[in-house]
């Protein structure tokens, strides 16, 4: 039997490093663990054109606000945000809709001993 959405998020934030969870371990200094789990995942990245927004503060609003811009102009978008607020599904949307629950259940089930052997964070 497929685990819940509950049992699944439970799972990613009880398995994946984070720093208020276990502190300066859980903190990478370079991308080994991201370049891994993309080559594992065949490069996704490589596949779309994208914008990466990074900063201090602003990030969320700047993202939104460029992928609203892009949206209407007729192209389909993809937003990856982190952390989210009350659901886990906030953090991914296309063309503004959340994530299916089943999904997240899929992606980890299909992908659990790749996540356990390269322990990426969010």
């Amino acid at each position: 039997m497929s685990p819940t959405y509950k049992e699944t998020v439970d799972y990613l934030m009880a398995k994946l490093p984070m720093f208020h969870r276990i502190g300066p371990t859980a903190f990478k200094k370079d991308l080994t663990n991201t370049i891994a789990l993309c080559c594992a995942l065949g490069n996704p990245q490589e596949k779309f054109p994208s914008i990466h927004v990074a900063g201090t503060n602003g990030k969320g609003s700047t993202t939104h606000l460029i992928a609203s811009m892009l949206q209407s102009s007729g192209l389909k978008v993809g937003v990856y945000t982190s952390p989210h607020y009350i659901d886990f599904r906030e953090r991914i949307k296309i063309n503004g809709v959340l994530i299916s629950e089943e999904r997240i259940i899929e992606f980890v089930e299909n992908h659990e001993s790749l996540l356990e052997e390269i322990q990426p964070g969010f």
